[in-house]
C-alpha cells in the first residue's frame, strides 16, 4: 500500500527534521526497499502488487520501481476503505490469499513475509496480523475479504491492532500474529531505522543495535548521505533523548 513519494504529502511528520523534498526522496528508497524485498518472495507461488495513490501517478511509479511488480490504483476514501477493497479486488482476480503491507518498514525481515505466506497457506480460514511498536499493524494477511476487520477501526492511533483482532473475535476468525516491528514516521523511529542499519553508535558500547532486518540499501546509501553532510543532530535532534527499541 503506497502513497505516491511526491515532495509535500508523504511523510509529513518527519518535516522536520527533513524537508518536504529529503522526506519523498526517503520515501522513495523505503518504496524501492520494500518492493526489491516482495520481489525475493517471487517464485514461491507468490507475486507483487503495488497498490498506489494518488490515481494519476502510474506513469511515474514505472519509472520508480523494478520490474516484475503489478500496478492497481487504490479505492476508497477512508484507510479501511482502501484496504478492503484491495483485499476484494486481489481476491476476486486469482490470489488464494493475500498480505498487505504498509511501505513505511524498510528493514522488515524477509522471514517475516515468509511466515505470513505459510501461515495463509494452511487450511482453514484466518487473519495474519504483524503488529506495529505503535499499536497498529505492517501487515494484514488473508484468505476472504472480511469487510468486519476494517469497521469500527480507530485508525492511526494505537488502538488499530487491539480493535481489529476484537473484530476478528466477534466473526470467530482466527488471528495469528506476527513478530512485532515498526513503521518508520516521525523523528523517533527514524533515529531507531538509523540505530538499525548501524548508522549510529550505541554511546555506552559502540555498538549499533542492527537486528536482522532488511538490508534495505537504498535507505541505507541515503541516510548515510545525509549524515555525512549535515551530521546526525540536524537528522535526528536530541538523539541521545530518543529512547532506541530493545
Amino acid at each position: 500500500m503506497a502513497k505516491v513519494p511526491f515532495a509535500g504529502p508523504v511523510k509529513t511528520r518527519l518535516t522536520p527534521p527533513l524537508s518536504p523534498e529529503e522526506a519523498a526522496t526517503l520515501s522513495t528508497c523505503f518504496l524501492r526497499d520494500m518492493t526489491t524485498n516482495v520481489l525475493g518472495m517471487n517464485g514461491d507461488g507468490t507475486e507483487g502488487v503495488v497498490l498506489y495513490t494518488p490515481s494519476n501517478a502510474e506513469a511515474f511509479l514505472h519509472d520508480l520501481l523494478p520490474d516484475g511488480l503489478k500496478l492497481m490504483v487504490q479505492r476508497g476514501e477512508t484507510l479501511g476503505e482502501r484496504l478492503i477493497n484491495a483485499a476484494a479486488e486481489l481476491l476476486s482476480n486469482g490470489f488464494e490469499s493475500l498480505c498487505l503491507i504498509n511501505s513505511d518498514s524498510p528493514t522488515l525481515p524477509g522471514e517475516i513475509l515468509r511466515a505470513a505466506a505459510s501461515l495463509l497457506a494452511q487450511d482453514g480460514d484466518r487473519v495474519v496480523l504483524g503488529p506495529s511498536e505503535d499499536g497498529g499493524y505492517y501487515l494484514i494477511g488473508l484468505k476472504h475479504p472480511h469487510h468486519q476487520l476494517f469497521e469500527r477501526i480507530a485508525w492511526s492511533t494505537e488502538n488499530v491492532l487491539a480493535h481489529t483482532i476484537e473484530r476478528a473475535a466477534e466473526i470467530n476468525l482466527p488471528v495469528e500474529l506476527l513478530p512485532t516491528w515498526y513503521d518508520v514516521d516521525d523523528a523517533a523511529t527514524l533515529h531507531s531505522l538509523c540505530d538499525e542499519l548501524s548508522l549510529l553508535s550505541d554511546d555506552r558500547d559502540g555498538q549499533a543495535h542492527f537486528r536482522g532486518g532488511f538490508e534495505a540499501p537504498h535507505t541505507r546509501k541515503y541516510l548515510s548521505d545525509l549524515i555525512a553532510k549535515d551530521g546526525r543532530q540536524r537528522l535526528i535532534p536530541d538523539a541521545r533523548s530518543v529512547k532506541t527499541r530493545a
